[in-house]
């Protein structure tokens, strides 16, 4: 019986100690959080640049008298996490229908009057088949806008530059690079 008191007051003692003891738990957690960076520069979608196209049409004598321009807003939608410049060059020395050929300087590409939100050095440039610079060191920023007027001045238009040609249309590629400072 000594036994089985003995027993019992330890059942009862380990009962009564086991429920007033708190299991420690955790109140804090620690996580690590990384943030991982890489250098980028992009002309972005929703540059019209990317598969428009700019159309002049020479169909009267004011026509060929006139400066002409065409503005197209957002030309250029880039993001860059550095400073950096745009270039623009045809893709060859002439505006080509069939054999027939008008150089590429006939042409002038310059930022707009309400330029859009792209900072940095504007540039009038009269096309080429060289890279030139439009725009010199631009600020970083996130779909910084450029928009662009094209113009082909009366001097080129009443010139031999395109008088006397074909009729038809001529085509060249113009190809625009940002690249970070």
């Amino acid at each position: 019986m000594k036994k089985q008191i003995a027993i019992a007051a330890l059942t009862i003692g380990a009962f009564v100690l086991g429920t007033d003891s708190a299991q420690a738990q955790n109140t804090a957690a620690t996580t690590t959080v990384n943030i991982t960076l890489n250098d980028v520069i992009s002309i972005d979608a929703g540059s019209t640049a990317i598969g428009n196209t700019v159309d002049f049409n020479y169909v009267t004598a004011a026509d060929y008298n006139s400066d002409q321009t065409i503005t197209k807003a957002n030309s250029l939608k880039v993001t860059s996490t550095k400073n950096f410049n745009v270039k623009v060059k045809a893709g060859g020395a002439n505006f080509m229908n069939g054999t027939n050929l008008i150089p590429v300087n006939v042409l002038t590409i310059k930022a707009s009057a309400a330029a859009g939100t792209m900072g940095g050095t504007k540039n009038a440039v009269v096309l080429s088949a060289a890279d030139q610079t439009l725009v010199a060191n631009a600020p970083l920023g996130s779909a910084l806008t450029l928009n662009l007027d094209y113009t082909i001045p009366a001097a080129k238009s009443s010139s031999s530059d395109i008088l006397g040609k074909p009729a038809g249309t001529y085509t060249q590629t113009v190809t625009y690079t940002a690249t970070a400072l």
